[in-house]
């Protein structure tokens, strides 16, 4: 069988999201099936490292798809182009988008639909397209992918999608997020923190991340305890962060926000492992890696009581009203008194994050792949 793969989010400056879990995923699929023929469709110049073996045949095709006129160019002109090319089976696209204009079978991954629960978090065009053409895509697709019940429902809900055709692969964590020993710990909070204790996000700076209910709720928090703890903020600046950035420039604890922009896997998950406890407020995920990141790492977790970060984690964190910023550090308080509490979230997160594993979501999605290219 001969599977294209739409890998234009294997970007050689950093990895997030849709290129992670292509990454992960199909590290693991084309090392696992070598009888199978790979060919990786990228929309600019790529990174040696992105072939993962002889049965994968990278190729460029552009221009870069980097905005609707030119995602539109490119499904529709320039990989069905290549899906003739090279005689494709089938076609996999993970970033919820794929071809209107050709019959090879397509499988479509699609991890939220984000864009219709808060579409002002989104560029007007983008919006525009997104709604546009959501539901022609999953109507396209043979076989639809996602990575939570949560994110499933809202598909079969919001475009009425067969639920048989929809199946659920998860994400994992990277092995690289582990626990951190103490020598490191104390490393890492003299280079961000002089040394003191912090409260940890990790994500994209974005209003869909609520990192202004944030503030607000590490400022009561900041307030009631009287205490030197931190709140590093570990993420490259996405949409709409001008807004956030002025803001945080009156903030009364600006002295005791640390943003430390883009981070590697190497240094966010020692970002992560150094930190007394994650708040992942975000007020709407398809998952939430950094929470099970957390976890892993022997963090405890606050999170958002919403979307699917409950499914996920269950009974392994806190969790929050997003939209109540005085909920939010109500529990940051609360993990921050009760050191047994901590403790038993730790515990209880190890477990969690054992239940996922990127060899288990590859295994999942070649199912699905199979389904769609039978």
């Amino acid at each position: 069988m001969v599977i294209a793969v739409n890998t234009r989010f294997l970007l050689t400056d950093y990895l997030e999201g849709y290129g992670n879990f292509i990454y992960e995923t199909f590290k693991r699929i084309t090392q696992n099936h070598p009888e199978q023929q790979f060919i990786f469709i990228f929309d600019r110049p790529y990174d040696e490292r992105f072939v993962f073996g002889k049965n994968v045949k990278a190729v460029v095709t552009g221009p870069a798809a980097r905005h609707p006129l030119l995602w539109k160019l490119w499904y529709d002109i320039k990989v069905p182009a290549v899906l003739r090319k090279y005689k494709a089976d089938v076609f996999v696209s993970c970033d919820g988008f794929c071809s209107l204009r050709t019959k090879v079978p397509q499988c479509l991954v699609v991890h939220d639909l984000a864009f219709l629960h808060y579409p002002s978090f989104i560029k007007k065009s983008h919006l525009l397209f997104y709604k546009r053409y959501t539901p022609k895509f999953l109507t396209k697709a043979i076989s639809v992918a996602t990575v939570s019940e949560f994110s499933r429902q809202d598909i079969i809900t919001q475009y009425k999608t067969d639920a048989t055709k929809i199946d659920l692969v998860f994400n994992g964590v990277k092995e690289i997020f582990q626990p951190v020993s103490d020598e490191d710990k104390a490393a890492t909070k003299n280079k961000y923190t002089d040394g003191k204790e912090y409260f940890v996000y990790a994500g994209a700076i974005h209003p869909r991340k609520n990192l202004m209910n944030l503030l607000k709720a590490f400022s009561v928090f900041k307030k009631r305890q009287q205490t030197n703890m931190k709140l590093v903020l570990a993420g490259r600046l996405a949409w709409k962060y001008e807004s956030f950035k002025e803001k945080l420039k009156s903030y009364k604890y600006r002295n005791d926000v640390v943003m430390t922009g883009y981070v590697d896997d190497k240094e966010l998950f020692q970002l992560i492992g150094s930190a007394y406890g994650m708040v992942y407020p975000s007020l709407l995920e398809g998952f939430g890696v950094p929470v099970l990141e957390a976890m892993q790492c022997d963090v405890p977790v606050i999170t958002s009581a919403n979307s699917s970060m409950q499914e996920i984690a269950k009974d392994a964190a806190l969790y929050v009203d997003a939209n109540s910023h005085n909920n939010i550090a109500d529990k940051m308080m609360l993990l921050y008194k009760d050191e047994n509490l901590r403790k038993e979230l730790i515990l209880k997160g190890r477990q969690i994050a054992k239940q996922y594993n990127w060899d288990k979501t590859a295994d999942l999605l070649w199912q699905n792949i199979l389904k769609a290219g039978k």
